[in-house]
């Protein structure tokens, strides 16, 4: 048992204390404390040996007072035996008080146990419950942050989780729920993030249906601005040279209020885009959400440009569609760079147009081989046209397919060359090569006001019917020209560039068109044997060349002004006027061969015994057919070339008829001979003075002077140099000798081997 300390020096101390209390109520209080102290330290009975001994001590004292003061000790002894009798009961009240302390004091002790532990818990229960609320607060919180992102209000929900990180959570970070709420923050954000996303998908994909309706909606509103830039230069003719998307004509619609992207018909709202934008900058994620939207919008490139498109002369929907559906995609992110700073970047949404650019070019380009007439291309560069345009607008460079545009019109002067080489040789071989006849005033100013025609005669002086010098080949021929020339210009609106490609190709074009297709059918007809066919043709080579140089003039003029200067010349021109050359001396062979078949027919009695008294019947023939076919045939040809036909014609004839006793057949011929051939000569004369042409005498004064030689009375004077020049000069120096060699004077009866060699001679001439 362990070593008790003994603390009965302190009750002695402690009851000396509560016997010398001066009063009741000191005792009183002196003595509760000391009973309380014996009592919980389980001392009571020390307490009482130590009260006792303080009696025993106080007897003593006592009875020594009393032994020297008996009566006063006697009187003492009965007082303090009443006191010590008081003091007894006083000591039982003590004691029994003692128990009823100790046993109140217990029942304190436990009751304030009690009270305490009450107090804890209630102090317990208090914390838990504002616990519970600070709890329920931040779990109200993070509830209403699901709820905001349920109604899709993704900027409120990042706001209330903001709200709950740096208000809420701190409230109660001492407490599990705190770290729990904390690690499921991220996992929130993260929600949050998707869930903007997916309503910038569910934006971005109707953006992308909405694509095309805001290409069309922008091809409609280029196409207005294109009636008014018309309707202003009808009203100033100085705006002509002032195109669309021109710093004045951008200045004079500024007056027109349209947005393309909120208008009446389509509005596109950009706020998802912004509240996506905001949420992943303040989540910290900015550079990851430009390389995702960059990446979503590449994908929807790819989606929006179809794999192939049909380009059908009658359905031109695919282009279209493919081209609105670029120009809306374009048009958007253009309108996003603007709205949303460093969300693209110039460089980005320029690698995007270009992409769609080189894709619809080859799209187009493998389509374009389906395409087979001019009009279906016209109306594919029309489409294209309005594209670029619109596109210009938006400051997107459309320098690609303003390139392929070249490429379009190369296959479009192709198509049109091709159509119209069909038409004119159509034209050429249908036609009957005949002066065209005019049956009244209505048809000739038609053909009039299409041809390239300068009428000899007052258009008041005409009676009909009446016949224009050319077929009807040649208006026809006109027309599709001037159809040629206006749909070689409808390709050149107001954005094609290239104008001096355009006037170059055309020229080369028309150029072919006309000495390919017209030209050539025309000299390949010239191997016809029907002189007025190849008479007309003549014709309609000379207004050729009058149309030609019509056309060099209005070429010309349409000219654009960056091309350069100075004249332009059609080979053409020189290809007909050529030609024209060919076609006459095709007539020059056709008539030859006629006055050769009639001089072969010439039958000449070299040797006759008579003197002839008419001239020959084929030199009457002869002369007949010229006269004929000039006031027929040739009527229609200009005097020059008609002057130009009998100088070649009489120059043939004359060569011919010198060419009959020049034969080596002819071995003599006598004066009746000679006369013979002077008559005819006489009579061919007589025929060229009659045309009052004198020109034309030259040709037969060769002809003339052999004759005159052959007739002369001294023949040998041709061998006078003198007297040759003066009076035969023309004579020619080696058929001269030949003639006169076969000159005879003697008149008389031919033999028999003569005659045979005479009719041998002209068979000979007719062969």
């Amino acid at each position: 048992m362990p070593f008790l300390p003994d603390h009965t020096p302190d009750l002695a101390h402690a009851a000396h204390q509560i016997i010398l209390s001066a009063s009741d109520a000191e005792y009183i209080d002196q003595l509760i404390p000391a009973i309380k102290q014996a009592a919980s330290a389980h001392r009571t009975p020390q307490l009482l040996r130590a009260l006792a001994a303080f009696t025993d001590q106080r007897e003593k004292e006592i009875q020594s007072i009393c032994s020297s003061n008996h009566e006063e000790f006697v009187t003492s002894v009965n007082r303090l035996l009443e006191i010590r009798e008081k003091t007894a009961a006083l000591t039982l009240n003590t004691l029994g008080l003692h128990d009823s302390i100790q046993a109140s004091a217990e029942k304190l002790a436990q009751h304030k146990k009690g009270l305490v532990d009450s107090r804890s818990v209630r102090h317990n229960i208090d914390d838990a419950t504002h616990a519970l609320h600070e709890g329920l607060d931040v779990l109200r919180q993070a509830n209403h942050v699901y709820d905001l992102l349920g109604k899709k209000n993704h900027y409120g929900a990042l706001r209330a989780l903001d709200e709950l990180v740096k208000v809420h959570l701190k409230q109660i970070r001492q407490y599990q729920l705190a770290q729990i709420i904390q690690r499921s923050i991220p996992a929130t954000q993260k929600l949050i993030a998707q869930a903007v996303m997916a309503d910038l998908t569910t934006w971005l994909y109707q953006i992308r249906v909405t694509s095309q309706f805001l290409g069309d909606v922008a091809f409609h509103r280029t196409g207005l601005r294109r009636t008014r830039l018309r309707d202003r230069i009808e009203r100033t003719a100085s705006l002509e040279r002032y195109r669309l998307n021109s710093a004045i004509e951008l200045v004079a619609d500024e007056t027109v209020d349209f947005d393309v992207l909120d208008n009446e018909d389509v509005q596109v709202d950009f706020t998802p885009l912004f509240e996506c934008l905001h949420i992943h900058h303040a989540l910290g994620q900015s550079d990851k959400f430009r390389v995702e939207y960059a990446a979503t919008r590449r994908q929807q490139k790819e989606l929006l440009l179809p794999a192939s498109i049909t380009l059908s002369d009658d359905e031109d929907a695919s282009l279209m569609a493919l081209l609105e559906g670029i120009a809306g995609f374009a048009i958007v992110e253009k309108a996003t760079m603007h709205r949303v700073q460093n969300l693209r970047s110039p460089v980005d949404v320029e690698e995007l147009w270009d992409s769609m650019c080189s894709t619809a070019i080859v799209l187009i380009s493998k389509a374009l081989d389906s395409v087979e007439t001019a009009e279906a291309l016209l109306k594919i560069n029309g489409i294209i046209a309005l594209f670029l345009q619109t596109m210009a607008r938006w400051g997107y460079s459309v320098h690609a397919l303003d390139s392929f545009l070249l490429t379009l019109f190369e296959k479009y002067a192709e198509l049109l060359k091709r159509k119209f080489s069909s038409d004119f040789q159509e034209i050429v071989s249908s036609d009957d090569y005949m002066p065209m006849p005019i049956t009244n005033l209505d048809q000739y100013d038609k053909v009039v006001n299409v041809s390239w025609y300068e009428p000899d005669k007052a258009r008041e002086d005409l009676r009909f019917p009446c016949v224009l010098p050319f077929s009807q080949m040649y208006p026809l021929c006109c027309i599709d020209i001037r159809n040629f020339l206006n749909k070689f210009y409808f390709f050149s609106d107001d954005h094609f560039q290239h104008r001096g490609v355009i006037d170059d190709t055309l020229k080369t074009s028309l150029d072919e068109l006309l000495t390919d297709s017209v030209c050539r059918s025309l000299v390949e007809r010239l191997q016809a044997k029907n002189l007025g066919q190849i008479v007309q043709i003549l014709i309609n080579l000379e207004y050729f060349v009058i149309a030609c140089q019509e056309l060099e003039e209005l070429l010309l003029a349409a000219r654009s002004s960056t091309v350069g200067s100075g004249p332009i010349a059609l080979k053409a021109t020189d290809a007909f006027r050529s030609n024209m050359k060919v076609a006459e001396q095709r007539i020059f062979e056709l008539v030859n061969s006629k006055v050769d078949d009639l001089i072969d027919s010439a039958e000449y009695n070299w040797m006759s015994t008579a003197t002839p008294t008419e001239p020959s019947s084929y030199i009457q023939t002869l002369t007949g057919y010229l006269s004929n076919i000039m006031n027929s045939t040739l009527l229609s040809l200009p005097r020059e070339i008609k002057e130009l036909i009998y100088f070649n014609t009489l120059s043939h004839v004359s060569a011919r008829i010198l060419a009959l006793p020049l034969s080596s057949e002819v071995k003599k011929i006598n004066p009746h001979g000679v006369t013979g051939l002077a008559k005819d000569v006489e009579y061919l004369v007589h025929f060229v003075d009659g045309l009052h042409v004198p020109i034309l005498k030259e040709n037969l004064d060769e002809l003339q002077q052999t004759v005159l030689l052959m007739q002369a009375e001294h023949p040998d004077e041709y061998y006078d140099v003198a007297s040759r020049n003066k009076k035969y000069g023309r004579v020619d120096a080696v058929n001269g000798p030949v003639l006169l060699e076969k000159l005879t004077y003697s008149v008389q009866s031919t033999s028999i081997n003569e005659k045979l060699s005479a009719l041998s001679s002209r068979l000979g001439m007719k062969s």
